[in-house]
């Protein structure tokens, strides 16, 4: 297990690979950083998928588009997490949906008669290639701007980025709840 570290307009960014694939992004002080890592990390500057991932963030920054199947990903967890992480992969670049909307495909997809909207926004936190895999463009359904690991501040300037409409939207006064 590898890493590499990247600096972005929000700050240090930890990147962590398994030599082929990216596995891990992670904003400084974002919640469950390095979440169950038991290997350790050894620092590795130049392996490809670091230097396709940096190059990628700089784009993205640029506010160029780049697309997620540029990058090798690979993600660890549960079938109902990949469900989700595989649907915020689909959101498109500008654009947000809420936990509820994601809720009910994923219980399609697990051929569930419902999901938890507050379940979605669990595996949605514990994302862990956030920002790549766009986890900020997740919403709640009233327009809430909740439930981003990285932090609300982080979320909205990625959203801005990728110059969301924020109009609609806000941010709570107390807690995070869905």
């Amino acid at each position: 297990m590898y890493k590499t570290y990247y600096q972005s307009p929000l700050g240090e960014i930890l990147l962590a690979s398994d030599g082929e694939n990216l596995i891990g992004l992670w904003i400084d002080n974002q919640k469950y950083y390095l979440e169950k890592s038991e290997e350790k990390l050894v620092e590795k500057e130049n392996l490809e998928i670091f230097n396709k991932t940096k190059k990628w963030l700089d784009r993205y920054f640029k506010k160029e588009k780049p697309k997620i199947e540029e990058l090798s990903l690979k993600t660890n967890g549960s079938e109902f997490r990949q469900n989700v992480w595989k649907i915020l992969r689909e959101i498109p670049y500008g654009q947000t949906t809420t936990y509820g909307e994601i809720a009910k495909k994923v219980a399609k997809m697990m051929k569930k008669e419902k999901m938890s909207a507050q379940a979605v926004g669990n595996a949605v936190g514990h994302n862990p290639i956030s920002i790549i895999i766009p986890c900020h463009r997740v919403v709640g359904a009233n327009g809430n701007l909740t439930g981003y690991a990285g932090g609300i501040d982080k979320k909205i300037k990625l959203l801005e980025i990728e110059k969301v409409n924020m109009k609609n939207f806000f941010v709570p006064k107390k807690g995070t709840a869905i």
